[in-house]
């Protein structure tokens, strides 16, 4: 294992195509679509959550469009390109700047049209930004005898760190709106436009004057253009995946099916096969260790803010939402529906369709998403966003493993007491969605389910020896829960499995805020 790890190496946090050929790194081979894509078209937009090769896809771009054919040895567009034509090419980067204040933006331009005009000349230096973004295109264009290619990386970035000011977006919106709104305007003096982002915004605001792009984000043809396809984990990682077998004691078989379950699952087009997230895949193999690799890198916490905002019913999230497929065209940032950028983010894919309604269904990609999104939340809606010993599920696990059911309703009777008095004051649904996450979470660990319809207990836990069946009442008694268990036949399902069936009524009083009693 360590002898091969000497020879491969990974391209963790590697994002220039030529230094991943140059110094061998391992390289999931995407030049068959950058390939069709440049021979196709010309103005494309596609939306992808972070991390998941934007970045390298827009650098492999500039490569093939700077007529590096040196780079291009052995892979796919070796066998298809026959020219290797060179071409100005502008590339804007606005990933590499934190966004504050109206003064960021407009910096982060100067920083590229100044690098650009020295280039092509800066006879329109102190206009607008995009009266010289116009002339650099144009100027480059005489010059070269050619098109210019564009490629915008992350162009939403200043939009998304601007979401929580209405005036700061409103600012950059309409920055960005006329920069990018040259792109058509300039369109015969371009031969390749590219914009990434992890958002499309509405037409109505960044997109009203780039209305030609063709937005590949949910195209069949390219849904995997990002990401790992199982057969390309397969035909470039097997020595890691062997590596992480035997580091893990695990087959062959149980290794596959631990990376499908914990970062494979994301589906960008509703009949395509799914892909794993790039940046977990290569961390899990540098360390031999399954972890929630993406999701640490940083959740945004206005998503959780928006959700909150907007009283979205977490138990809804949790279980899987049903979208239209107009969702998926825009987001716009007054809808007031956190859906679509939650989606877009990554940490919802498409799981169904109903072709009939154009209907999807989204849901969690995988266990790291899944479990990282509700641990993320658990501090939001409870009083440990500020208290530094966070939550531990496993406590809550390990008593009901052990069969101290007594011992998990006090734990979880504290939880609920250390909730601040402002949060007192939510409606029933918050306490319910607390309940939801707790039970969610043991998931992992247990056999842990929780309704939301009726019909059918409100949680079941499955540990090695016990069964416990859960039905919690606001407002009314732990006798009429154990009531409705028996006369629901919520333990029915139970009885032949062997194990002890543990049936628990508990009693959420609305005065006190908190579990008052139980009945086992």
């Amino acid at each position: 294992m360590e002898n091969i790890n000497l020879m491969r190496k990974l391209p963790i946090g590697v994002q220039t195509f030529e230094d991943i050929r140059n110094d061998n790194y391992l390289y999931v081979d995407k030049t068959a679509f950058v390939w069709r894509m440049v021979n196709q078209g010309k103005p494309y937009f596609l939306s992808r959550p972070r991390r998941f090769g934007k970045s390298l896809l827009l650098s492999t771009l500039e490569a093939y469009f700077q007529g590096r054919k040196d780079l291009f040895e052995g892979l796919a567009i070796g066998q298809l390109e026959t020219e290797w034509k060179k071409y100005p090419v502008l590339h804007l980067d606005l990933n590499a700047k934190k966004y504050e204040k109206p003064a960021d933006l407009i910096a982060m331009l100067n920083q590229s049209l100044e690098k650009w005009e020295a280039m092509y000349g800066d006879m329109k230096k102190d206009r607008s930004p995009e009266e010289r973004f116009a002339f650099v295109i144009e100027s480059a264009s005489r010059q070269a005898g050619c098109g210019v290619v564009v490629l915008v990386d992350e162009y939403d970035k200043p939009l998304l760190q601007a979401l929580g000011n209405h005036d700061l977006l409103d600012d950059y919106r309409q920055t960005l709106k006329a920069f990018y709104g040259v792109l058509k305007s300039a369109d015969r003096y371009l031969r390749f436009v590219f914009l990434t982002g992890v958002t499309k915004f509405s037409q109505v605001s960044v997109f009203s004057d780039l209305n030609q792009l063709n937005d590949i984000s949910m195209k069949p043809q390219y849904a995997t253009i990002c990401g790992i396809t199982r057969q390309e984990l397969i035909d470039t990682f097997t020595p890691e995946l062997q590596d992480l077998s035997e580091a893990n004691q695990l087959t062959w078989e149980e290794t596959l099916s631990k990376m499908e379950s914990t970062y494979d699952g994301y589906h960008f087009c509703e009949f395509t096969k799914g892909v794993f997230n790039p940046f977990s895949v290569l961390n899990v193999f540098d360390g031999y260790k399954f972890s929630n690799y993406w999701f640490q890198t940083g959740t945004p916490t206005f998503l959780v803010e928006m959700l909150q905002k907007t009283e979205y019913d977490l138990r809804t999230l949790l279980d899987g939402v049903e979208a239209p497929a107009s969702m998926f065209n825009e987001y716009r940032v007054e809808a007031n529906n956190p859906i679509p950028l939650i989606y877009q983010s990554g940490y919802l894919t498409i799981k169904g369709y109903d072709e009939r309604f154009r209907n999807y269904l989204l849901q969690f990609p995988n266990d790291e998403v899944r479990y990282g999104f509700m641990d993320f939340l658990v501090p939001f809606y409870t009083a440990m966003r500020n208290n530094d010993q966070g939550f531990y599920v496993g406590k809550f696990v390990d008593e009901l493993e052990s069969g101290d059911y007594d011992a998990f309703l006090t734990r979880l009777q504290a939880f609920f007491a250390d909730f601040p008095y402002q949060l007192n004051t939510k409606t029933e649904r918050h306490y319910q969605v607390v309940f939801y996450l707790v039970f969610k979470l043991m998931g992992q660990f247990t056999g842990a389910e929780v309704q939301s319809a009726r019909g059918r207990a409100d949680a079941v836990v499955k540990t090695p020896k016990y069964i416990y069946v859960f039905e919690f009442k606001l407002n009314g008694t732990a006798e009429e829960a154990l009531k409705q268990i028996d006369e629901k036949g919520y333990l029915i399902p139970y009885q032949a499995d062997g194990r002890e069936v543990v049936k628990i009524g508990v009693e959420f009083s609305a005065k006190k805020r908190n579990i008052s009693r139980w009945l086992v």
